[in-house]
């Protein structure tokens, strides 16, 4: 069973930082999946943010978050990382990981991931 746990999130003001960690747990080795972070807005559906490749050698980016946002990895930590710089209250979402086995490149569907974590909130005051 594949297992992601979120952390990180929490209330940041305006042009704040914050880095969220997605956590490999039990027998889940992220080394071996494409990463992907997500993020659902109250109201609205669930959003592609960034993708890593399993390497880390490759990422994409929403245009929303693009210089904003980075994401990285640390297989050795079994830990992918979303660094997030510059929030702004539009940024205020449930933030979730995800991760696919089987496929190449650095997917931004939904769909085209098969685990996801539970998620963690970000909440941006203005």
């Amino acid at each position: 069973q594949v297992q992601l746990i979120e952390s990180g999130g929490g209330l940041v003001q305006a042009g704040g930082s914050l880095r969220l960690s997605c956590a490999g747990s039990g027998r889940t080795f992220i080394s071996i999946y494409l990463m992907g972070w997500f993020r659902q807005a109250p109201g609205k559906e669930r959003e592609f943010v960034a993708a890593v490749s399993r390497s880390g050698s490759n990422t994409d980016y929403a245009d929303s978050v693009k210089g904003r946002f980075t994401i990285s990895r640390d297989n050795a930590k079994n830990t992918v990382y979303l660094q997030v710089n510059e929030v702004k209250p539009e940024d205020t979402a449930v933030y979730y990981c995800a991760a696919e086995r089987s496929r190449i490149g650095v997917p931004r569907h939904e769909y085209e991931y098969d685990y996801w974590g539970q998620g963690t909130q970000v909440t941006v005051s203005s």
